[in-house]
């Protein structure tokens, strides 16, 4: 039986420091999930590794016709 893979929710480390006593971490999903109940139901959670963009000072190129 296949599952759909539940979907990521990406937090702060300070978040994840604040919500460790209910979450443990789960090598296979590389993610942390709620305990006791984590390995079927409740939130996926994964530490937010993205980072903010900067604001782009140049030119727009995307829309940029060369000829």
């Amino acid at each position: 039986m296949v599952r759909a893979q539940r979907p990521r929710h990406y937090v702060s480390r300070p978040a994840l420091v604040l919500l460790r006593p209910l979450l443990r971490y789960s090598p296979t999903r590389d993610a942390y999930v709620l305990r006791l109940i984590g390995n079927a139901r409740g939130p996926v959670f994964r530490r937010e590794r993205r980072r903010a963009q900067r604001e782009h000072s140049g030119p727009e190129r995307r829309r940029l016709v060369l000829g």
